[in-house]
């Protein structure tokens, strides 16, 4: 049986009931995009078993046992016929690919991972981005803006993954607008930017219809600073 047909069937019965914003919805968008901005000379293949299993043990779902030992992912490639230094590009590739990572410190080194950490990345901006994280707030009683409560921007790894209080708004300060400076392919790059203004517009519109200025002023101070 093809491949990535048998990553396909496992995954879904891995995720199929996630309501996190990391379903499969979210993991055949991140494949899509992936392949969209891999270059000729990358392994596609490749590109795409790794996309379709790098959430198979996020630790938000499964506990860091499983992160750490990516214990589906070993299980799911062993019904597969990849050969061993294939299977071992694809685990090392999905060891470094996540925001937490990057923010301590480790970042893609393999090509194939370097596209699929973009995809990743760009699924969490623009619209879909911004409704990802509002399904993910509000399905754990976080409201979606606080006009006195302002952003944390200087959480380090430990302190964004303990951080499951807030808002969707601060969400959106404290991590959806830096993924655009952690790209890594020149097909990311571009991408990011476009879904970063789209962001930035719907944040501008919604802090003047929320007729709170402060919030405003706020904003134009960190897009100035983060140029």
């Amino acid at each position: 049986m093809d491949n990535i047909k048998i990553i396909i069937d496992e995954v879904t019965k891995l995720l199929s009931a996630d309501d996190s914003g990391h379903g499969m919805d979210h993991v055949n968008r991140v494949c899509r995009i992936a392949l969209s901005i891999s270059e000729d000379s990358i392994n596609k293949e490749l590109v795409s078993a790794i996309a379709l299993l790098h959430d198979v043990d996020d630790y938000k779902l499964f506990g860091m046992e499983y992160s750490n030992n990516l214990t589906n992912t070993q299980m799911i490639l062993s019904k597969t016929a990849f050969t061993e230094e294939e299977k071992k590009i694809i685990i090392d590739s999905i060891k470094t690919i996540g925001y937490s990572k990057r923010i301590s410190g480790i970042t893609p080194t393999i090509n194939e991972a370097m596209v699929v950490s973009d995809a990743d990345m760009l699924d969490a901006m623009g619209a879909i981005g911004i409704l990802r994280s509002y399904h993910y707030n509000i399905t754990r009683g976080n409201p979606f803006f606080d006009k006195d409560a302002f952003p944390i921007l200087d959480l380090d790894a430990d302190k964004y993954k303990s951080n499951t209080k807030g808002t969707v708004v601060n969400h959106i300060f404290e991590k959806l607008l830096k993924l655009k400076d952690l790209m890594l392919t020149e097909g990311g790059k571009e991408e990011s930017l476009r879904r970063y203004s789209f962001i930035i517009n719907f944040l501008n519109e919604f802090f003047y219809e929320e007729d709170v200025p402060e919030w405003q002023d706020y904003l134009n101070n960190y897009t100035k600073i983060r140029k």
